[in-house]
């Protein structure tokens, strides 16, 4: 049986209450509350939904697009650097190699004008050298003729100096002279 509720509480289901004075249903599981339960869910799920729909998600639409937006532009930027640094390097590159092939032919120019110089150089001192050398012959040539001429003479005076000092007589200049002549044709 049902006891009566105590004054001033309001009473509940018969035979519903849990020893205690405590409802034995859990309120949202309660059958007889499920049709006001579910307009509830659907006015708050409504009101949910629309304030989603006007004011948040198009906050967080617009914070996305406005990081896609950033992103792209930042891998656009750095594709325009990429390739402006791709285009420089390229320029660098080329640069080099012409001032490379610049700098080849300017070596060689200069190697060729260094050896034609000393060449030159070469030639003009082995001319020099050669006139040198010719003069020198000449005069190693008259230097020679003059001594043997001179040998004669000397060879004359030694004959009649050794004459007058072993025999101590003096010997004429046609005797000394004959001598000369005679250990030359021997």
């Amino acid at each position: 049986m049902a006891t009566p509720a105590p004054h001033g509480t309001p009473a509940t289901h018969a035979g519903t209450q849990a020893p205690g004075g405590h409802d034995p249903v859990f309120p949202p599981f309660d059958t007889a509350t499920f049709a006001g339960q579910i307009l509830w869910l659907a006015i708050f799920f409504g009101l949910l939904y629309w304030a989603l729909s006007r004011i948040a998600l198009p906050r967080v639409a617009g914070t996305l697009e406005a990081r896609d937006a950033r992103i792209s532009g930042d891998l656009k930027a750095a594709q325009a650097a990429r390739d402006e640094a791709e285009a420089s390097r390229a320029a660098h590159e080329k640069t080099l190699a012409e001032a490379k092939a610049r700098s080849q032919a300017m070596a060689q120019e200069a190697n060729a004008k260094a050896a034609a110089g000393s060449d030159a150089r070469r030639k003009a001192l082995a001319a020099e050298l050669d006139a040198r050398l010719a003069a020198s012959e000449k005069q190693i040539g008259e230097m020679r003729a003059r001594a043997m001429a001179n040998v004669d003479d000397i060879a004359r005076d030694a004959a009649q100096l050794i004459v007058r000092q072993l025999t101590g007589r003096e010997a004429t200049a046609e005797e000394a002279a004959r001598a000369v002549a005679s250990i030359k044709s021997a």
